[in-house]
């Protein structure tokens, strides 16, 4: 006798994600003056939004992240000659193009016209084609738990919260898919707090006033520092949310928590308004209000240049260097201070370098896999790694120059007591910009200069002697 057909669902089972959001989340991206329309479509019913997302918003399925142990149990059903239907609430559109792609399935039932097919509506469907426990069913929510109360088998695939309980009270689960991820963990890279490295530029200012021994004016920095963090967070997800599709295509960046799936949309379109609210509601209570323009002006930069501006040459490696210098002019508002016009130069060069260093990283990569054509989702080529190697050394070796005419600049105030010791901390920055960008020609620059430098030892050691260079000559 034949074995009863094995039915996939496809959100949160076959696919570690949710077409509805998927397909909605690029809608906004590609056509964010027509978020509105979104909820108009819906007040039509779920199955209209889909039809219409469908069809207005086409996208590829190849790199979306399947689950392999899923994918595994269909190939083991398949082998004893098992018939495998894919069943769905996504549209009809995107469920059989998904199908196209995987080729395992031999047939498909997804939302289409006015029928969304989920909950109750797939189990009737199914128990009219297979009649009552006359399948097997593999899902994940709330609302399969009608499905497997129909079905001959139950998969259960990493299951919501309370579901695995509730479908085990069915009598019918032989398998148990268990999650293997650690939300904590998840959340945690999604954060990135270990770029918040970077916000400790904000205290630069503090040291440069030569007021680090001021403990008001410590706890201001300390808590723009916070402050930033959780805006920058906020700004990290919102921007993997936007690169979901970029990110996947890439051979690191697709482990990120959004792009693997680990981490829901529906998850990061929450969490990252509360962390954005959040950081200017301190900063509005805290610091001067300056301070929450400067902050403003760095969300509003990195929001231009994940929608666009990250894809326009030259455009995008000027914004990475802005964005390291707002940190900078933030860190100084938080302290009622103005930053002084060597400092904004010398950060412009320096920073624009680094953002160089990234870009020649990632291209170099891209040559090394036999890439030739523009870099996805970026404005270069692999040929341009030359010019960018030229313009990014150039810029880093300007900061030095900016760094030797500051030391002539001060060597008539009373700033320093020994303005001239500070000339030492130019070769040290010189050899710093040489051997990062010897290291990133050698393709050994695997992660962002700054984080880079953060776990770099000799990187560590320079920035110290630096340091105790500026102390020496106080």
């Amino acid at each position: 006798m034949a074995e009863p057909p094995l039915v996939i669902d496809l959100d949160g089972t076959l696919l570690r994600s949710d077409m509805l959001h998927e397909a909605s989340l690029r809608f906004a991206k590609r056509s964010p003056w027509r978020i509105g329309s979104l909820f108009g479509w819906l007040t039509r019913g779920k199955a209209h939004l889909k039809e219409q997302l469908a069809r207005q918003t086409p996208f590829e399925v190849e790199h979306l992240p399947y689950d392999p142990e899923v994918i595994e149990l269909i190939e083991q059903h398949r082998s004893r000659g098992t018939s495998v239907v894919l069943a769905t609430a996504t549209h009809r559109l995107h469920a059989e193009k998904i199908a196209a792609h995987l080729q395992v399935f031999d047939r498909v039932f997804a939302t289409e016209h006015d029928c969304n097919l989920g909950s109750k509506a797939k189990r009737d469907l199914l128990v009219r084609e297979y009649g009552e426990k006359g399948f097997d069913y593999a899902g994940n929510a709330h609302a399969d738990l009608f499905v497997w109360a129909s079905a001959n088998r139950a998969y259960v695939v990493r299951p919501h919260s309370g579901v695995e309980r509730r479908a085990m009270a069915l009598g019918n689960v032989v398998r148990v898919f268990k999650s293997d991820d650690h939300p904590l963990k998840n959340w945690l890279k999604a954060l990135r707090l270990h770029q918040w490295l970077k916000n400790l530029l904000l205290f630069v200012p503090l040291f440069a006033a030569h007021l680090a021994g001021d403990p008001q004016q410590l706890l201001q920095v300390v808590q723009a520092f916070l402050l930033f963090g959780l805006c920058a967070s906020s700004v990290y997800i919102l921007n993997d949310l936007l690169d979901i599709d970029d990110d996947r295509r890439h051979p690191r960046k697709c482990t990120r928590p959004f792009a693997a799936g680990k981490l829901s949309i529906r998850a990061g379109l929450l969490v990252f308004p509360v962390l954005l609210a959040a950081s200017f509601i301190g900063a509005w209570l805290l610091l001067p209000p300056l301070f929450s323009v400067a902050m403003l002006a760095y969300y509003l930069l990195t929001l231009a240049y994940s929608l666009g501006l990250k894809r326009v040459m030259a455009v995008d490696v000027i914004t990475l260097g802005l964005l390291y210098t707002l940190r900078i002019i933030a860190g100084a508002f938080a302290l009622g201070l103005q930053p002084t016009f060597w400092m904004l130069a010398f950060s412009l060069f320096i920073f624009l370098s680094l953002a160089l260093i990234k870009r020649y990283a990632e291209l170099r990569e891209a040559r090394e896999l036999g890439k030739t054509g523009q870099a996805s989702g970026r404005g270069y080529f692999p040929a341009d790694l030359e010019m960018i190697s030229s313009i990014g050394t150039t810029s880093g070796y300007l900061s030095v120059l900016v760094l030797a005419l500051y030391i002539q600049e001060i060597s008539h105030t009373a700033l320093y007591r020994y303005p001239a010791i500070i000339w030492l901390a130019c070769p040290l920055l010189l050899f710093w910009v040489s051997r990062t960008w010897f290291l990133t020609h050698r393709g050994l620059m695997h992660d962002d200069p700054v984080v880079f430098a953060a776990k770099d030892r000799i990187s560590l050691i320079t920035g110290a002697l630096f340091a105790l260079v500026f102390w020496l000559a106080v």
